[in-house]
């Protein structure tokens, strides 16, 4: 049995790290394949991102659909229960926003891309 001492524990143990927020934020808009999600946020190689999503469909958040055809299309989308991890990315969101505009008024160069 494993035992938490915190609630927002097993929170990360699924959602946490680099990646899985930025995938369940663009999965939030509806169906995605591979290569949409790989687009869609850069820097993460294939490999790890077929990873990360092996993980958030073994954890229940994300569902895979393979199309046999050629070439083989695979599609993800949030799972009913995935969809309820939104309002927590949406806050995540929200506050990162918020973050890098107080960053801004300090006088660091830092900002959004255009797609933000």
């Amino acid at each position: 049995m494993k035992t938490y001492n915190m609630g927002i524990e097993a929170t990360l143990e699924i959602i946490g790290g680099k990646w899985k927020a930025l995938i369940i934020c663009l999965l939030m808009t509806g169906v995605k394949r591979t290569g949409e999600l790989r687009r869609g946020i850069p820097g993460i190689s294939e490999k790890v991102l077929i990873q990360q999503l092996r993980e958030l469909e073994r954890d229940g958040l994300v569902q895979r659909k393979v199309y046999e055809q050629m070439p083989p299309r695979v599609e993800y989308r949030l799972t009913e229960y995935g969809v309820t991890a939104n309002s927590i990315v949406e806050v995540m969101c929200r506050w990162g926003t918020d973050n890098i505009h107080r960053r801004q008024r300090n006088g660091e160069e830092v900002g959004l891309s255009e797609k933000d």
